[in-house]
């Protein structure tokens, strides 16, 4: 059996559409922010990887998300195979209207609306009967339907929801004629059981259910948003849901790489098949961390950096043998290289650019290739060992696209007999302003010379040091939590001088901030 849908044609039961919600639903993360330049970058990014479908963001939320959705889609939804580019829309006229101009550009564009169907959520948030939200939904869907053949109707706190009124509300949707239909795990409160009797409830009782798309989004504030994703479409959804490094609100969504590498690994429990390029995953992985400036943990599944990692005698006796005793993928077939390039101060720029391909970079632009060039060179002649980490540590700190405030030098002066200072220049707007401040310490006097330089009322809530590699030659890394009328962003900076890469850091948290200011957060999301 399969399905004809408007944006993808006959589709068999073994395919699976690969929804990517990291510019919506991802960037609302605490702390999380990116410009239009670093949307656009991260979008060609997810079409290279793969995507299916990309939520670009919601239009009507502010100006900037509506450029952005534009943008993206006059630029990459114009290209042949180009994903389908989507915006999300509450079932408002003006959201609907809105999201239908932004995706209009794009050979193949969605709308995607949704409407909260639990009781909590009608009573206390919406303030609407039953009739009300089913009517608000048919009008919605119809409406969006003018716009393009492909929407997506979404029951926002699902699996909280009445299971017969759920099924009404599903049943509205199709006859209004959406042709994907999404359950989401809205507050990460279901167990995968939950996901499966939701799914199969519809299947059986909903009139059309078996000829759209169902969908699965689920959040992780109980760690299962994996889990159950992969339940639900054991149950019969055919389109995930989910993000790049499972970011998203609170404890986030579903990291798509680890539900990609599941159905990947386990085809005998899983027989779907996702159109991902499996190889391209560590290298948008690292694009986000670079952009948002918040990597993964260590021990991350996938992407982390001891995910393929063996310490364990018994473990290490086992690999040696035969890889197969303790890894049930490889490396490779998600990005990791074996490369052995030694780099130090001798290395050219061909050999740099290599070494960036290896580490998941991929394309590079000269102007930054160039910068970060200049930086590891100045980085070699400081440390008898450049490793892999620094280089990464390194060309995150280069790659951001922050453009308003750039760091140029630093001169501190510090020590027990003379009150510490720091000699600072900016770069704000293209103009290079010089301040002198002194401090507690050469820290407190380097944000405060970046306060006078360029005034805000962001207060410090957290700043931390660590080591990128070992030896006392060590870049430090730095990461600083600023918080400005109840918006947080954190920022990161790299280099062998701790106070540098403390400038670079609240340099970074600040150009984030930029950001937010211009933008109203949208609440009350799927």
């Amino acid at each position: 059996m399969s399905i004809n849908h408007p944006s993808f044609g006959q589709l068999d039961t073994d395919r699976v559409i690969m929804f990517d919600t990291t510019l919506r639903d991802g960037e609302q993360s605490p702390g999380f922010s990116m410009n239009l330049g670093e949307k656009l970058r991260m979008a060609d990014a997810l079409a290279d990887l793969g995507i299916d479908v990309m939520e670009a963001g919601f239009p009507n939320a502010s100006p900037g998300d509506f450029e952005s959705v534009l943008r993206i889609a006059e630029t990459l939804g114009q290209r042949d195979n180009a994903p389908v580019i989507c915006g999300l829309a509450r079932t408002g006229r003006a959201d609907i209207i809105r999201a239908g101009e932004a995706v209009t550009p794009a050979k193949r564009k969605r709308i995607h609306t949704f409407i909260a169907t639990s009781d909590l959520h009608m009573r206390v948030k919406l303030r609407m009967t039953r009739d009300d939200v089913l009517q608000a939904t048919t009008d919605a869907v119809t409406l969006a339907r003018s716009y393009t053949d492909d929407v997506e109707w979404s029951a926002e706190d699902a699996t909280r929801t009445d299971p017969d009124f759920l099924c009404r509300a599903v049943e509205a949707a199709i006859r209004a004629g959406a042709t994907t239909i999404n359950l989401p795990d809205t507050v990460g409160y279901a167990l995968p059981g939950d996901m499966t009797r939701i799914f199969s409830m519809i299947l059986e009782r909903v009139p059309g259910a078996d000829t759209i798309i169902l969908s699965t989004h689920n959040h992780n504030d109980l760690g299962l948003a994996v889990a159950n994703t992969i339940a639900a479409v054991a149950a019969g959804a055919r389109q995930i849901e989910g993000t790049i490094n499972g970011i998203g609100e609170r404890a986030g969504n579903a990291a798509l790489e680890e539900i990609v590498m599941a159905v990947r690994t386990r085809p005998d429990a899983m027989p779907v098949k996702p159109r991902i390029v499996t190889e391209r995953i560590l290298r948008t992985s690292k694009l986000l961390s670079t952009i948002t400036g918040f990597d993964v943990q260590p021990n991350k599944a996938i992407v982390g950096r001891n995910a393929f990692a063996h310490e364990a005698g018994i473990h290490q006796d086992g690999y040696l043998k035969d890889a197969a005793t303790y890894e049930i993928m490889t490396p490779e077939s998600v990005g990791w290289s074996n490369s052995s390039l030694v780099m130090g101060k001798h290395s050219g720029r061909a050999a740099f650019r290599d070494k960036l391909n290896a580490l998941g970079y991929g394309e590079v632009g000269d102007n930054q290739l160039n910068d970060a060039f200049r930086r590891f060179k100045d980085l070699a002649d400081r440390k008898k060992i450049v490793y892999d980490e620094d280089i990464s540590a390194l060309v995150d700190d280069q790659f951001r696209d922050n453009e308003r405030i750039k760091f140029i030098s630093l001169d501190v002066r510090a020590g027990s007999k003379t009150p510490p200072s720091a000699d600072m220049e900016l770069e704000i707007d293209g103009v290079i302003v010089h301040a002198t401040e002194t401090g507690d310490g050469p820290v407190d006097a380097t944000f405060k010379a970046i306060q006078t330089i360029f005034p805000h009322s962001a207060i410090l809530q957290l700043y931390s040091v660590g080591a990128v590699t070992t030896g006392t030659d060590a870049q430090a890394k730095v990461t600083v939590r600023l918080e400005e009328a109840g918006k947080m962003v954190d920022g990161q900076g790299a280099d062998t001088d701790t106070i540098v890469a403390s400038a670079r850091a609240y340099i970074h948290a600040l150009n984030k901030l930029l950001v937010k200011r211009t933008r109203t957060e949208p609440a009350d999301l799927t």
